[in-house]
């Protein structure tokens, strides 16, 4: 029995992130798009999210300040 008419891979998600703007051109949805394990997936990136200190700067990891980030994601699924 078929949950969605046309198999998995016929679904479509709709994904909108809210992502401060300042961070926005670093995304790496290609990465993002993996934790979709079928369908096809299509990205809205909108102005919002969060930036909070997290009081570490990791520097192996990257860090260039102690910046958090916060991403809002809302998913929509259809067929």
């Amino acid at each position: 029995k078929k949950i969605v008419p046309g198999g998995y891979d016929a679904m479509k998600l709709n994904v909108i992130l809210g992502v401060p703007s300042k961070y926005q051109h670093t995304l790496e949805l290609d990465e993002v798009k993996k934790v979709f394990p079928y369908g096809d997936v299509q990205f809205i990136v909108e102005n919002g999210g969060l930036i909070a200190p997290s009081g570490r700067i990791i520097e192996s990891l990257g860090d260039k300040n102690d910046d958090m980030l916060i991403v809002c994601a809302a998913v929509q699924v259809g067929y």
